[in-house]
């Protein structure tokens, strides 16, 4: 018979994927003697095979429940649904990988009209049982029945005669709690056509399938994508004997950090509230006090707590997430898990706990994220810009951010479609906005603290968000928010500054963070680690210089036609292309040619003792010409002015302006293609025009040796574009080499250099082994690779790839990851064959991919020498080599026999 269900006594955290995090954690605990109330974990088996089952309990599992609730009425000597001395429980979601607040849980199960009578004669207080009795129907009536929330809220509103958010009940009498608990069970009735069951056992059978069916509700799903999160794993579900933080004065509830989430700093971080329960500090309901003020208020349990959490973190080698509650003075642990942090508290953790002796090197690495660096690596606002500071509150989450306001989460993800920024303004969030917190550039809510729903949530997606701005009143249904006399509407621009907790009026400017010591260690320790080489995609010195600042050792691909849209080159390029002979076609390029060898010179200097590869004109000279409506335009302006000319010069000037238009589109339509991306292009170019070639080469060369001049290690490498035949590739190489010869005798020097090409189509990467006989590298043009071998365009593709992600059609955008398994096959089989041809042949990629994580670990696997990206990616792409390496070196590890 199988088995779903486990005491806390019997578990570990050796069965995380069985018992979920939380089931895991509350195992360990009860192991270690801590305070932990007694209970049972049903397992994520029992969930899948509940979906399995069409939504039907395993065989067993209910019985097995009942027996481990018995267990747990011996422990504490109360009996489930008896009027007197009764057991309450909570019943809670938990799955294998955290998803903080997607999930559903029910507090106060096992109350009904007898119990909570029980309950008021067991505590002598019967306000604070008809108070956990109204929390446990409002729960119940929300989660299990699906009864909506504001209208549960509304129905207490009319009884309070006033707004209410539901967080001033605790100060309200016991009549008028009962009062609320009936007006309550009239709306779920009402809305739902059920009541909640007076039966315990059946409040408990219909809670648990509550938290199984909360696994395929939406939030839930959305979180597991946005996170790469199998939707497979299912969640547990833990069974626990209540404790009451909402008891008096004496008592409380809270969530603790080990360390700060935010930061990293090594002290404990966290909220409490007395006399309330747990969701009231995760719900934001209440903005809760800073755990520091339990040192005054009860200072015996505060110093409990940090014994148990600094006991919790060297246990786990980790920093914690702890929820707890204080029933009457006692300390109860309720929840620990690793804790979710901030980039900026990712890192210095990290570097932290290896100076500590806690953890690894590779340990630390694999803790800090690509992720964890995109958001180290997010913009904030400029210290120098004229900006009005709207309102403050709780820097929940770093970073900064602009939009525009918008107060639902389904006007968010509407808006964001548009493709305009939105900020997320909310009383509080609840999960049910996850959608729109996904969509939103950042989030504010005016109540709730720094371990509310939106700081957590939003700590780990990365997202910039300030909690606790209490100046802030909305009115939804006007659709704007005052603070003060002051009036923002929705549509309006904020900027979120998540650094320093503050709303900035308007659009104001970011400026790149200053990073610290913390991030330059891990990047060191991942330099040391990583085998596979990263290079940049730059094509100016600044960029060279971002990139060589962030690590990157050389320049993997530098676009040349990218040089030549600046100032007056531009008109030289069209000169060139208008050029109605050889003669006058060199004649421009030789007029471009010095603004080549500057470039290059540039680059060469920052790349200083690293190599720098340098790709030949790639596109269609169409691209260089202004559009063929742009020039109609023109034309026809010319002509109306024409019209109004009271002059000779006038009308000889527009004349000769309308014959040089008429020109440039007569060449337009002469060079216009139906598919450009496949028409006259790379080599192709340099084959038909071999002067566009010379001109280029000679510009690097030429640039090379000046550098070498001036004491600079020039490594350049030449690259040809998309070779299809290999004869293509000779016809190039040719000129290059004989170009550079004449360089080279011209100023009395020889250089090392390298010819090479870049492998971006079907063809190329099948007969690799003939290119490769010529070519002494290769470069993976990924971008174009997936293009031709999956026939997307990529400009076209993106209306509709979303959707078969979401689909599940694909499983991921093959131009931000790598389709492994086809184009992927291609850069596999390109590199064996060229490598058989030439052994000792150099193979990079230098597409989009080189800076997706994913990407590179694949890369990293199919043995390639490197990988190219952007400059602001190079962290990310290092991270990401360091984090395959160690990989690799453990899958060894784990086959070597002991």
């Amino acid at each position: 018979m199988s088995k779903w269900v486990y005491h806390f006594e019997e578990g570990s955290q050796a069965m995380r994927d069985l018992l979920g995090g939380k089931g895991a954690g509350l195992a360990e605990m009860s192991s270690a003697g801590l305070p932990v109330p007694p209970g049972f974990t049903i397992t994520t088996s029992a969930c899948r095979e509940y979906y399995a089952n069409n939504k039907h309990f395993p065989d067993n599992m209910w019985e097995q429940s009942l027996a481990a609730l018995s267990d747990v009425e011996e422990k504490t000597g109360k009996t489930f649904g008896a009027p007197t001395n009764p057991l309450l429980l909570s019943v809670r979601s938990g799955a294998a990988v955290s998803m903080p607040g997607m999930m559903d849980t029910v507090l106060n199960l096992g109350l009904n009209q007898e119990t909570v009578k029980g309950l008021a004669e067991l505590t002598h207080d019967e306000r604070f049982a008809w108070d956990a009795y109204r929390r446990f129907v409002e729960m119940f009536g929300e989660i299990v029945l699906g009864t909506p929330r504001e209208k549960l809220l509304r129905g207490a509103s009319q009884i309070y005669g006033a707004s209410s958010n539901g967080s001033h009940a605790h100060h309200d009498d016991v009549e008028t709690i009962k009062l609320i608990v009936q007006r309550y069970q009239d709306i779920i009735q009402g809305e739902t056509r059920q009541i909640v069951p007076e039966d315990p056992y059946e409040q408990l059978r219909m809670a648990i399938a509550a938290v199984f069916d909360s696994w395929m509700n939406r939030r839930s799903i959305d979180y597991r994508r946005i996170n790469n999160i199998d939707d497979s794993i299912g969640t547990a579900v833990s069974v626990q004997t209540m404790v009451f933080g909402n008891a008096g004065d004496d008592s409380g509830t809270g969530v603790a950090f080990t360390r700060n989430p935010s930061t990293g700093q090594p002290v404990i971080f966290g909220e409490y509230l007395t006399n309330a329960q747990g969701e009231d500090v995760v719900a934001g309901i209440r903005t809760p006090l800073p755990i520091t003020y339990m040192a005054e208020s009860l200072p015996d349990t505060y110093r409990q707590l940090i014994q148990i959490a600094d006991r919790l973190e060297t246990h786990y080698h980790d920093m914690q997430d702890i929820e707890f509650t204080i029933e009457r003075g006692k300390l109860w642990m309720l929840q620990t898990r690793t804790g979710k942090r901030s980039g900026r508290a990712a890192v210095r953790v990290a570097v932290d706990m290896v100076r500590e002796g806690v953890i690894t090197k590779d340990e630390a690495l694999k803790r800090v994220t690509p992720n964890h660096l995109e958001q180290v690596l997010h913009p904030v606002v400029d210290p120098n810009a004229d900006a009005k500071v709207l309102t403050k509150g709780l820097p929940a989450s770093p970073g900064a951010a602009s939009g525009k306001v918008v107060f639902t989460a389904d006007d968010a993800v509407k808006w964001a479609e548009r493709g305009e920024p939105v900020i997320l303004v909310r009383t509080e969030t609840s999960p049910d906005d996850f959608h729109g917190m996904v969509a939103a550039e950042a989030i504010v809510t005016s109540r709730g603290g720094v371990t509310s729903h939106a700081a957590v949530v939003a700590r780990g997606m990365g997202k910039c968000c300030v909690v606790g701005c209490h100046e802030i009143e909305i009115d939804y249904p006007s659709q704007l928010f005052m603070v003060g006399d002051t009036p923002v509407s929705a549509g309006d621009w904020v900027t979120v500054d998540g650094n320093e907790g503050q709303v900035l009026l308007g659009n104001i400017p970011t400026i790149e963070p200053i990073l610290d010591e913390y991030f330059d260690t891990v990047m060191r320790w991942a330099t040391e680690v990583k085998r596979l080489g990263v290079r940049a995609n730059a094509d100016n010195g600044p960029d060279a210089q971002v990139a060589r600042d962030f690590g990157a050792s050389g320049i993997g691909l530098c676009r040349t036609e990218h040089m030549f849209f600046e100032d007056e080159r531009i008109d030289h390029m069209r000169d060139m292309i208008m050029a109605p002979n050889p003669i006058a076609r060199a004649e421009a390029l030789a007029r471009l040619e010095p603004f080549q060898v500057q470039d290059f010179m540039d680059l060469f200097r920052v790349m200083d003792g690293y190599p720098v590869t340098i790709r030949l004109l790639d596109p269609p000279l169409h691209e260089f010409l202004p559009s063929h409506e742009e020039t109609m335009l023109a034309i026809t302006d010319r002509k109306l002015q024409l019209r109004d000319a009271s002059t000779l010069a006038q009308i000889d000037e527009l004349m000769r302006e309308i014959n040089d238009l008429t020109e440039t589109l007569e060449q337009i339509e002469r060079l216009q293609e139906k598919n450009p991306m496949l028409g006259h292009r790379g080599c192709r170019l340099g084959i038909v025009y071999p002067e566009v070639t010379e001109m280029q080469v000679r510009a690097i060369f030429t640039a090379a040796v000046r550098c070498h001049q001036q004491g600079i290690q020039v490594i350049p490498e030449v690259m040809i574009p998309l070779v299809a035949w290999v004869t293509e590739y000779r016809a190039q190489e040719e000129i290059v080499r004989r170009v550079a010869s004449e360089v080279f005798e011209e100023y009395q020097i020889e250089l090392d250099y390298t010819v090479g090409t870049m492998i971006e189509l079907p063809r190329a990467a099948l007969t690799a082994n003939e290119i490769a006989e010529q070519a002494e590298f290769f470069s993976f043009g990924t971008n174009d690779l997936t293009q031709t071998t999956l026939g997307l365009s990529r400009d076209d593709s993106a209306r509709f790839l979303a959707g078969f992600v979401a689909n599940g059609i694909m499983p991921d955008d093959p131009f931000r990851s790598i389709d492994a398994t086809g184009v992927g096959e291609l850069v596999r089989f390109g590199t064996d064959r060229g490598r058989a041809a030439r052994p000792d042949l150099k193979v990079g990629i230098c597409g989009e991919h080189g800076g997706d994580p994913k990407s590179v670990l694949f890369f990293h696997n199919a043995g390639l020498d490197y990988v190219s990206c952007s400059p602001y990616r190079i962290p990310i792409a290092v991270l990401a080599a360091a984090h395959a390496t160690i990989a690799e070196n453990e899958s060894h590890q784990a086959i070597v026999p002991a």
